[in-house]
């Protein structure tokens, strides 16, 4: 459902000239998996994660998502994808019922047919209690659960989450990690960035490790961790974070180097 295939990313900067976000980073994405890329600050996820939602587009390789390629076929994309970006904001005069409205309207959505998903999403999040309340006067949990409504109300396929628990309480933590592992059950293509390993744990039929840009390695979190020998996640993790530096203070070798990414 989601197919990467030699993605880089790069930008220009006017003290350090064209700056590489991703390289060459290559993976898929399936139905009812999900996908945590994991990666510390300026790794290239969120880079990754708005190639794929057709917010930037790839300087060299490719992506396709639900079929479609996200350079040629942009709106295609953005009609099979749910996006929840951590930077996005919530309306503070409209309400929650009128946020989720506007977002399906925006998807071309009938008015029967969107009144009924959002009843169905409404009563699935939990969210009829507050679904007259403004944005202005949400908690965190509760602009959290509009975020997700807004994100799945046209039902899309593919999801994509930019680190959706970032700055969250444990309890909200956990009511929206318990949904997104609902929306893998139902047959949903998953992919979302965070920093938690614990997270990783709990969620991820498989991990990508992303750190300057290039993928580290990809698999299954248990054979991931036999591969490299090491006793959980957290280690793993740095682990390969230190090999990569190693290898970047190594004297570059002819040709592109070959790394062993667990694929």
């Amino acid at each position: 459902m989601i197919h990467v295939e030699h993605l880089s990313k790069s930008f220009h900067d006017y003290q350090r000239g064209l700056v590489s976000a991703v390289a060459d980073v290559s993976f898929d994405c399936h139905p009812g998996e999900i996908l945590g890329l994991i990666g510390p600050n300026g790794a290239g996820k969120t880079t990754t994660l708005r190639i794929l939602s057709t917010v930037l587009r790839p300087t060299g390789g490719r992506a396709i998502v639900a079929g479609h390629d996200v350079v040629a076929d942009p709106e295609a994309v953005r009609a099979h994808i749910g996006y929840m970006s951590a930077s996005t904001g919530i309306y503070d005069r409209m309400t929650a019922w009128e946020l989720v409205e506007y977002f399906g309207r925006l998807y071309g959505m009938t008015q029967d047919r969107l009144r009924e998903r959002m009843e169905a999403i409404f009563d699935w999040l939990q969210m009829t209690d507050f679904r007259d309340v403004l944005g202005a006067k949400m908690s965190s949990g509760m602009r959290q659960k509009v975020s997700i409504a807004r994100t799945v109300v046209h039902d899309p396929p593919v999801l994509i989450f930019d680190e959706p628990t970032s700055g969250l309480d444990v309890l909200v933590a956990r009511a929206l990690r318990q949904k997104i592992a609902e929306l893998r059950d139902q047959g949903k293509t998953i992919i979302f960035s965070t920093h938690s390993m614990h997270e990783v744990e709990k969620l991820c039929s498989r991990m990508a490790v992303i750190y300057k840009g290039h993928l580290q390695a990809i698999g299954r979190p248990a054979d991931l961790l036999e591969r490299f020998d090491r006793p959980n996640l957290e280690e793993l993790f740095f682990h390969l974070v230190e090999e990569a530096e190693m290898r970047a203070q190594e004297p570059l070798a002819k040709g592109s180097p070959s790394w062993d990414l667990g694929i």
